[in-house]
């Protein structure tokens, strides 16, 4: 598979296939939104892991059209699939942080992410990176869908915030220089 190019944008996923990354109900969403856009955008789905046994069977039982699992992909190849995206969607449903949004972001994309991810908060500015939805709710999972799928001007304009917003306020120096501040401040005291 090749990841397409951008006038055919797609949905990606990048995920280790477990229960707390939550990609069942991101594929119910999925119906969904294709139901409402039967021409609408692909779903890449990336990685590997215990449930991908059943997330292949549900995409199958379901009848879910355009679902491609892409298995693993080393980091020379994720950066095209990240490259071609239109947006990237994080659906966890429990995440301390979840570092591949800002991947994601990095490389110019809009983010769909879960409220139980710990990164929302911090990158996700609505409708300016990207949105977030309440977690296990398959309807406004797929109502962003359609609205990053809809324009692809602000997609466009979303996708320069994203990229803006991580390596400008989540760059090596940055962390680099508030790690040297911690302990700063602990040896002050």
């Amino acid at each position: 598979l090749e990841p397409g190019q951008r006038e055919h944008p797609y949905f990606l996923v990048s995920s280790r296939f477990i229960e707390r990354k939550n990609i069942p109900r991101l594929l119910s969403a999925y119906v969904a939104y294709r139901k409402a856009h039967p021409n609408g955008w692909r779903l890449i789905i990336l990685g590997t892991g215990p449930d991908e046994a059943m997330l292949r069977a549900q995409v199958v039982n379901e009848e879910i059209p355009e679902v491609v699992f892409a298995g693993f992909q080393q980091f020379d190849q994720l950066i095209a699939y990240y490259a071609f995206a239109g947006a990237f969607v994080h659906p966890a449903s429990q995440e301390q942080w979840g570092l591949v949004v800002n991947e994601a972001m990095a490389c110019g994309l809009p983010a769909i992410v879960s409220d139980r991810a710990g990164c929302g908060p911090d990158l996700i500015d609505s409708d300016v990176t990207g949105v977030t939805y309440p977690f296990g709710d398959v309807e406004a999972l797929a109502d962003c869908m359609t609205r990053m799928a809809g324009d692809s001007d602000r997609l466009k304009e979303m996708g320069r915030q994203a990229q803006h917003r991580v390596l400008e306020e989540y760059s090596v120096e940055k962390a680099v220089n508030g790690t040297v501040k911690a302990i700063e401040a602990v040896i002050r005291q």
